[in-house]
């Protein structure tokens, strides 16, 4: 249909295959026309029909692309959103925003230069637990907030072979930006970071632990991750005035798109783990979690690039979570608190 608004998807990694195409392809409004990839048969065994060229060249040279969308790897972010920006497209950035703060603010720049939408896919705004949180938090449920734990740990005590476990800043820069970005959603810019960025399997190219204190006037924000945690379950530790907020288990959009589920239907995004609730009096309550939906920010997308909604995720929220990793990084290298 005329009024769709073509896409171009450039890399079909895991991020492409699993966190993007599903969604353009169930998302009205939006038609991938193109994507870029060197296995043209690993992306035809998904999408049959799907146009497939060698080079972002070629894709922004493609007629009917108005938006493209940046999964290649993390070190080209910068260069392949500054060439769709150069050339009218709308971009949509996978985390990390870019690999370095200076980049990022190259982006936001140019964004703003260039006139057309730049956002990011902190998709972690719309996961279950966190929906969740934040109604809890909306309702008071829990008071003031004194401390606050986010963690993303995995079981994985071998580093495989891919570039992603070698990734510019590890795990910081590749699970980081999520726990950063649902912190600064809930409770703003902190005053400063404490953080402990270190390599702990043998043999592994790059970080894949870390543990980042937040420090606010009245709260202190932990987030953390670790590759050598067998029981990886505990998701938040949130505890306030009123009460604690517990929750195991992680939302299961990324699963259900991995195994090759298309977004969507009754089920979709329904995290069968309750959060426990104890209240000041220690009585304990089964919250259940609400319903998750990446859908959500790709209909902001095309809200905004139609001129009737908001940007889901601005480039101005994008850079304050790369400040945030960025003093991070200097905090572990000085083993010393930095200042935000």
């Amino acid at each position: 249909m005329s009024d769709e608004i073509g896409v171009g998807l450039v890399g079909y990694g895991l991020g492409g295959r699993a966190f993007h195409a599903p969604y353009v392809v169930a998302t009205p409004g939006l038609a991938l026309r193109g994507i870029v990839s060197r296995d043209a048969a690993k992306v035809h065994a998904d999408l049959p029909a799907a146009t497939v060229v060698a080079d972002i060249e070629t894709l922004l040279a493609t007629p009917g692309i108005d938006l493209v969308i940046v999964s290649s790897p993390d070190a080209l972010h910068a260069d392949h959103a500054l060439a769709a920006l150069a050339a009218g497209k709308h971009v949509l950035v996978d985390k990390p925003f870019a690999t370095s703060l200076a980049d990022a603010r190259r982006l936001v720049a140019a964004g703003e230069r260039a006139g057309r939408l730049l956002t990011v896919f902190h998709n972690r705004r719309w996961d279950a637990d966190f929906l969740t949180l934040r109604a809890l938090l909306a309702e008071d449920r829990l008071g003031a907030i004194a401390t606050f734990e986010s963690h993303f740990d995995r079981w994985r005590p071998v580093a495989a072979a891919t570039w992603k476990e070698a990734r510019v800043g590890g795990s910081w820069f590749d699970l980081g930006p999520h726990l950063v970005d649902q912190a600064l959603v809930l409770f703003g810019r902190p005053l400063g970071i404490t953080a402990d960025i270190a390599t702990l399997r043998i043999g592994a190219p790059a970080p894949d632990y870390f543990h980042a204190t937040l420090r606010y006037r009245d709260k202190r924000i932990v987030l953390h991750s670790s590759k050598l945690v067998a029981d990886h379950r505990l998701r938040f530790a949130v505890h306030g005035t009123n009460g604690s907020w517990i929750k195991h288990g992680i939302d299961p959009q990324e699963a259900a798109t991995v195994s090759g589920h298309a977004p969507g239907g009754d089920g979709w995004g329904l995290d069968p783990d309750d959060g426990l609730l104890t209240d000041a009096s220690g009585m304990v309550q089964h919250i259940p979690t609400l319903r998750g939906d990446y859908r959500l920010f790709w209909s902001a997308v095309v809200a905004a690039i139609r001129g009737t909604g908001a940007n889901p995720v601005p480039p101005h929220e994008a850079l304050a979570v790369m400040e945030v990793l960025d003093a991070g990084e200097r905090s572990a290298s000085s083993r010393a608190e930095v200042l935000l």
